[in-house]
């Protein structure tokens, strides 16, 4: 038998087993841990049973979430085709019990030596949570989850069953997981830290308290104490039912597994406010009256390849490697991109316009920090866009890109991308837009855009430019132009030089060169990038 390693905050959930838990926390913290733990205990406390994996979108549940989960069950001993499978039917030879409700289509199903199946449940994919039943839910990554959807098509799926699982304190429950939204549209779990009875969460610890003191004396348990365990093992799965746990984490409840070096590393190479929430933990107050003060949640989508996830079978391997052929987005015509340029940071924005229907989507966007330079970024660049036709560029850039080159080589930024870029086996075509555009101009320019009165409306595609969001987001305004003061202070230990804005500063160049010089291409509509 196998000894496990469980930090505090697993403990601290798996213990309490409440019906419903909320729990936000930061990298690296174990959630997959809890996952696994959670939909383990679901499947042998009720065999047979329906349960539900929702994902704001497939690449995001087949590339991230599922396998997390699925991993520590492997390391555990639960074996992929022995005792749990994935997108087919389990073959008879298992002998495995039939679920209560055996679905139509076993493609977005994983099934469970104990009868028990679990839908993927993708809310980019039309009517997932349609005519299903569910006992329990498992949600990952709920900062993604479109509430309004979950609260109209998987929740009232939340239903199933009630005649042969009534005596689970946990049918019908649900496990929430994040790290803290920084949007008001991902915030959606948070309210639960207002649901929860704290009372009667203490009373649950009190009793665990009293059972682990009962469990010490061993093999000297009284008739007695044998009567009080039963008795509260009784009660604890009463206070169970009707109990909601919330509770918030830093990355430092796993310090000993993660390291200080960990730490030290992600408060070097994130941005300072996506250290403070995907790290620490911590709320964020987001600007009402920012640089960018008319973009809404309309302006962020989702857009993936089903065809290119479908075709690799749920190989898990092959789908960490993620690149350009699962999204679905992308058009067959020249990428736009444009940089800003930073002694320790630098951006790149990819956009396509579409000026038939008046849209910018911002599909992607990368950023290299310290030692790696723009050669760097334009590696990035085309090993995510290798597969990518026409392997043509238009390049947007201003007079920041001429002159300077932050000793990469003699050459100024615009030769240095270009050079790369033709080296690598791109076609550029390099458009210079002038000087860079005033705060005023370009912030009239791109919420007029936002709010629909402009060319072009930005759209933001999430799961692709999560930095990025976080920049636009949370840019300020001071004395009448964007705030870029924190750009300008010295880099401290508490206070990292990370360019807070230049990732805001490399959409703006991408948008007013589509705007402003737009360039004829050839546009032929598909999601395909073969």
């Amino acid at each position: 038998m196998r000894e496990e390693y469980f930090n505090d905050m697993q403990l601290e959930v798996m213990a309490i087993g409440a019906k419903d838990t909320i729990v936000v926390g930061g990298r690296g913290i174990g959630k997959g841990v809890v996952h696994a733990a959670y939909t383990l205990r679901n499947i042998q406390a009720m065999p047979g049973s329906t349960g539900a994996f929702p994902a704001a979108n497939t690449k995001r549940a087949l590339s991230n979430t599922l396998p997390s989960m699925l991993e520590h069950l492997e390391r555990w001993g639960y074996k992929r085709d022995v005792h749990w499978c994935i997108g087919h039917r389990p073959p008879k030879s298992l002998h495995w019990p039939s679920p209560l409700i055996p679905p139509e289509n076993w493609e977005n199903v994983i099934s469970f030596y104990t009868g028990a199946i679990g839908f993927i449940v993708s809310q980019d994919r039309a009517g997932t949570s349609n005519s299903k039943s569910f006992d329990w839910l498992d949600i990952d990554e709920a900062k993604y989850i479109d509430f309004d959807q979950l609260k109209d098509e998987t929740f009232p799926a939340n239903r199933g069953q009630q005649k042969e699982f009534d005596h689970c304190p946990w049918h019908h429950g649900m496990l929430i997981a994040s790290d803290m939204p920084v949007t008001k549209k991902g915030s959606w779990f948070l309210n639960y830290a207002d649901k929860m009875d704290t009372e009667l969460i203490d009373l649950i610890q009190g009793l665990l308290c009293r059972q682990w003191e009962i469990r010490q004396k061993g093999a000297s348990l009284s008739s007695y104490h044998l009567k009080e365990l039963a008795d509260i093992e009784a009660t604890l799965s009463s206070l169970r039912r009707r109990a909601i746990f919330y509770k918030e984490y830093s990355s430092l409840v796993n310090l000993q597994v993660l390291g200080i070096e960990f730490i030290k590393k992600m408060k070097r190479d994130l941005p300072p406010l996506t250290f403070q929430t995907s790290i620490l933990c911590r709320r964020i107050g987001l600007l009402k009256d920012g640089f960018y003060s008319s973009m809404r949640p309309r302006h962020i989508y989702s857009s993936t390849d089903f065809h290119y996830l479908d075709s690799l079978g749920y190989d898990f391997e092959q789908l960490k490697l993620q690149d350009c052929r699962m999204d679905g987005d992308l058009q067959h015509q020249p990428l736009c991109i444009a940089f800003d340029f930073n002694a320790n940071i630098n951006w790149l924005v990819v956009g396509q316009p579409d000026h038939d229907l008046g849209r910018l989507n911002v599909v992607k966007s990368f950023w290299v920090k310290y030692e790696r330079k723009l050669e760097a970024l334009c590696e990035d660049f085309d090993t995510y866009y290798h597969h990518f036709r026409p392997r043509e560029v238009i390049f947007y850039y201003d007079n920041t890109a001429l002159g300077s080159n932050y000793a990469v080589n003699k050459e100024d930024f615009q030769w240095v991308i270009v050079h790369k870029l033709q080296q690598l086996g791109w076609t550029v075509r390099p458009v210079y837009i002038g000087r860079t555009m005033g705060h005023l101009e370009k912030h009239l320019l791109i919420n007029r855009g936002f709010s629909g009165r402009g060319t072009l409306m930005p759209f933001f595609n999430r799961e692709n430019n999560e930095d990025l969001l976080v920049s636009v987001q949370t840019a300020g305004v001071y004395n009448g132009k964007k705030d870029k003061r924190g750009e300008k202070l010295a880099e401290t230990e508490e206070d990292r030089l990370e360019g807070r804005t230049d990732g805001s500063d490399a959409f703006d160049t991408l948008y007013i060169g589509c705007v402003k010089f737009p360039q004829t291409s050839y546009v032929l509509r598909t999601t395909s990038n073969s």
